[in-house]
C-alpha cells in the first residue's frame, strides 16, 4: 500500500509539472491553465536550442557549464516574466499556509540538489576512513590487475547499484573505486574510458525495475505494470546491453587483458605489493564506515517503502547520512565544504529553472503535440517512433515531466497495459540521457569526475565519445520492442 501510494504521488507530482495548453490530446494531458500563444512556445524553444549549442561550444567560449547555464535561467526567466507565463504569487503548503517564495525557488529539484549534496560528501568523509581503498584494493587483487577484468567489475556493479540505489549514488561511489583501482595499477590513462562506461552504464541500470527511475515509476503506474512483470520484461534487455556496452567500451578504448608473460607479471607484482589495510587509520572508523555504507545502501534501496522516509525522499537520507559521517570532522568539517563541487549543483540549480520555464511556455507540450502524432503511425513505426522521438528529447530536456505528460497521452488515448508503445516511452526517456551530458544527472556526474582527474571531456566531446554507445542502445531497445513486446 505504502509503494501505490508513492507511485500515486509521484504521477501526481509529475502531472503537476504540466501547465499550459498545447494541442490535441497533448493539451489536455498537460492539464493546461493558460494559452500560451505559439510564437511564444516558438521563442522559448529558441532559447533551449540556444542553450545547448552553447553548452556544446563551452570550450570555445571559456565558460563553465553553470555560468552558461545560469545566464540563460536570468534571461528565461525574465523574458517568462514579461509574457506572463510563471506563476507568481503565494504557495500554498499542506497545512493550508501561504508561503511567499520566489518562484525560481521551487521551479529547482531539490530532492536531486540533495542527493548529489549528500552523497558527495558522504563519500568523501567515508573515503578517509579507508573503506573505498580496501574495496577497490580487494577488487583490483581479485582481477590480477587485468584491467578488463576490472571493468566487467565496475560495469556489473555500476549497473546493480543504479537498479537499487539512484544513478547519481551509483555513479559517485563506483567512480571513486574505480580511480582508485586504477591509480593503485598506474593505469590512470584508462579512467576516462571507465568513467565514460560506467555512466552510460547508470541509464541502463536505471531501467532493471520498476523504482530504479521515475519516469519507470510515472509509466508504469500510469500503464498498470507490476513491480515483477517490469523486472521480467526489462531484465532481458538490460543483460544484453550491459554485455554489449562493456564489450564496445573494451574495444573503443582500448581496455584489453594482459596477453603478454611480461604484463600479466608486472600486473602480478604490483598486485602483491598492493595491502588494502595501508589506508587504514583507526580501525574502529573503518568499522564504522563500513556500516554506515551498507545502512546508506539499504536506506536509499528502501526509501520509497520506509514510513517517513518516502515523505522525505533519498535527498534526506543523503544528507542525513552525511551530517552523521560529519560528526567525526566536526571541527574541519569546513573542509569537506570547500571540495564539493559547487559548479555541478549550481549548473543543476540553473537547468532545473531553464527547464520550469520551458514547461510554462508550453515547449513540452509543444514536443508532446508532435509525439501524439507520432504514435498514430501503427504498430511497427509508432512504438519505434516514438522511442527514438523521446531519447531524443530526453537528451535535451529533463525526463521526468517528458515522460509524464507522454504517460498522459497514452492513457487519454485508451492505450493497452500491454501496449509496446509504453515501453517505448520508457526505453526511450531512460536511454535518451546516454546522448548527452546533461541527458540524465549521471553522466554529468561522470564528466565532472573526469575533471576532477584533469581528464578533458567537453560537451561536444562527450556527445562524440557517447554516440555510438547511445545509437546501438537505443537501435537494440528499437529491436526489442518491437519483436519481443509486440
Amino acid at each position: 500500500m505504502m509503494v501505490s501510494n508513492l507511485f500515486t504521488s509521484l504521477v501526481a507530482l509529475s502531472a503537476d509539472f504540466m501547465t499550459g495548453s498545447g494541442g490535441g490530446e497533448a493539451a489536455k494531458a498537460a492539464g493546461h491553465s493558460h494559452q500560451v500563444a505559439t510564437e511564444t512556445t516558438l521563442l522559448f524553444a529558441g532559447l533551449l536550442v540556444a542553450m545547448i549549442l552553447c553548452l556544446a561550444l563551452e570550450e570555445k567560449l571559456h565558460a563553465k557549464k553553470s555560468v552558461i547555464v545560469g545566464l540563460f535561467a536570468v534571461v528565461c526567466l525574465f523574458v517568462g516574466d514579461a509574457f506572463h507565463l510563471l506563476p507568481l504569487g503565494p504557495i500554498v503548503n499542506a497545512f493550508g499556509e501561504q508561503l511567499h517564495v520566489p518562484v525560481y525557488i521551487p521551479a529547482i529539484d531539490w530532492g536531486v540538489i540533495a542527493i548529489i549534496l549528500g552523497s558527495s560528501l558522504f563519500v568523501d568523509i567515508t573515503s578517509r576512513s579507508g573503506l573505498f581503498t580496501w574495496i577497490a584494493i580487494k577488487l583490483t587483487k581479485g582481477s590480477g590487475g587485468d584491467p578488463l577484468k576490472l571493468l566487467w567489475a565496475y560495469g556489473l556493479m555500476t549497473v546493480v547499484f543504479s537498479a537499487v540505489l539512484n544513478n547519481v549514488t551509483a555513479m559517485i561511489i563506483v567512480g571513486s573505486l574505480t580511480a582508485v583501482s586504477l591509480d593503485k595499477l598506474g593505469r590512470n590513462r584508462q579512467l576516462l574510458g571507465f568513467l565514460m562506461v560506467e555512466g552510460l552504464l547508470t541509464n541502463i541500470g536505471g531501467l532493471l525495475t520498476l523504482i530504479s527511475s521515475v519516469p519507470n515509476i510515472i509509466v508504469g503506474q500510469t500503464a498498470g505494470i507490476s513491480f515483477v512483470r517490469f523486472f521480467v520484461v526489462a531484465s532481458p534487455f538490460v543483460a544484453v546491453a550491459t554485455v554489449v556496452t562493456l564489450l564496445m567500451g573494451a574495444r573503443l578504448f582500448g581496455i584489453r587483458r594482459l596477453d603478454s608473460e611480461e604484463e600479466k607479471a608486472e600486473a602480478a607484482r604490483l598486485v602483491a605489493g598492493f595491502d588494502e589495510n595501508d589506508g587504514i587509520e583507526s580501525r574502529g572508523f573503518f568499522v564504522f564506515g563500513a556500516v554506515m555504507t551498507l545502512l546508506f545502501i539499504l536506506a536509499i534501496a528502501m526509501t520509497s517503502i520506509t514510513p517517513v522516509l518516502q515523505d522525505l525522499g533519498m535527498g534526506y537520507v543523503a544528507m542525513a547520512f552525511a551530517a552523521i559521517m560529519l560528526i567525526r570532522y566536526k571541527a574541519v568539517a569546513d573542509k569537506f565544504y570547500e571540495a564539493l563541487d559547487w559548479d555541478l549543483l549550481a549548473f543543476f540549480a540553473g537547468l532545473f529553472v531553464v527547464i520550469n520555464v520551458m514547461e510554462h511556455a508550453q515547449v513540452l507540450a509543444l514536443i508532446g503535440s508532435g509525439l501524439e502524432l507520432i504514435i498514430g503511425l501503427g504498430d511497427v513505426a509508432g512504438p519505434g517512433a516514438v522511442l527514438l522521438s523521446s531519447a531524443f528529447f530526453s537528451s535535451v530536456t529533463d525526463n521526468i515531466p517528458l515522460a509524464a505528460m507522454l504517460a498522459k497521452i497514452l492513457a487519454g488515448l485508451g492505450t493497452a497495459s500491454d501496449s509496446p508503445l509504453w515501453w517505448a516511452v520508457i526505453f526511450g526517456a531512460n536511454l535518451g540521457g546516454n546522448l548527452t551530458p546533461i541527458g540524465s544527472a549521471s553522466t554529468l556526474v561522470a564528466v565532472t569526475i573526469m575533471h576532477k582527474h584533469k581528464l578533458s571531456m567537453s560537451f561536444g566531446g562527450f556527445i562524440a565519445k557517447a554516440l555510438p554507445y547511445a545509437a546501438v542502445q537505443i537501435v537494440l531497445a528499437v529491436a526489442y520492442v518491437l519483436i519481443f513486446l509486440r
